[in-house]
């Protein structure tokens, strides 16, 4: 027997039977699959850098907030009280001067100045110089700071010749040099702060006053936080 009748065969033993047609007021089931979103990688991308970009924005805020800053030192003001120079048996000096010092905090952190160092050189060559206790500055404020510096029977040895043709012209130039050392608290950790000013003071040796001064404040920052 061949394939054929073998077929026929089996299709009379089990004879198809078609479904019937849907009842015509069923309602038609229609699903609709969403658009595959084409673009969701890019846009995820780019919400991603948005967010990037705002945290370092807001990083660089922060840290130009409360990073800290150094202070300002200015020479207030600054009187003379007194120049003599004596010339037996040697070639002595007795000078005297009242500074004002103003300090300045930049900081949105209150600062405490542990001292004052003033001192007066001539030539380069430091005569002397005095040092006081600090205090605490409050943030975005500033202090002023009195101090006096005493000389008396001071020996000039190295610059006597020059000394003495200053005395000549009756106008002797002296270098004054503050500076401030400190501490700045920040979140438990402190942080050593330094500022500068040097001048240079010219004293009218007739007339007992200052004839000029020079300024140029020099300010340091070295951090090396310490708990």
């Amino acid at each position: 027997m061949s394939s054929k009748h073998s077929t026929a065969a089996a299709a009379a033993a089990f004879p198809y039977t078609p479904l019937p047609p849907p009842p015509p007021d069923a309602a038609a089931v229609v699903i609709v699959l969403p658009p595959y979103p084409r673009h969701r990688g890019l846009r995820l991308r780019l919400r991603r850098c948005l967010c990037f970009s705002a945290a370092l924005l807001l990083t660089a805020a922060a840290a130009f907030l409360l990073f800290p800053s150094d202070p300002t030192v200015e020479l207030a003001r600054i009187r003379l009280n007194r120049v003599r120079v004596g010339t037996s048996p040697g070639i002595t000096l007795d000078l005297s001067f009242n500074l004002t010092l103003r300090v300045q905090n930049r900081d949105l952190f209150s600062m405490y100045l542990r001292s004052f160092n003033v001192s007066v050189g001539y030539r380069g060559r430091e005569l002397g110089f005095v040092t006081s206790e600090g205090e605490r500055i409050r943030a975005r404020g500033s202090s002023y700071v009195d101090t006096t510096l005493d000389l008396d029977g001071l020996q000039v040895v190295h610059d006597a010749f020059y000394l003495l043709e200053d005395l000549a012209k009756g106008v002797v130039p002296f270098d004054t040099d503050a500076k401030v050392n400190g501490m700045l608290g920040i979140l438990f950790v402190e942080l050593p702060i330094k500022a500068r000013v040097s001048c240079e003071v010219s004293v009218n040796v007739k007339s007992q006053t200052i004839a000029h001064q020079n300024c140029s404040p020099e300010e340091l920052f070295h951090p090396s936080p310490t708990s």
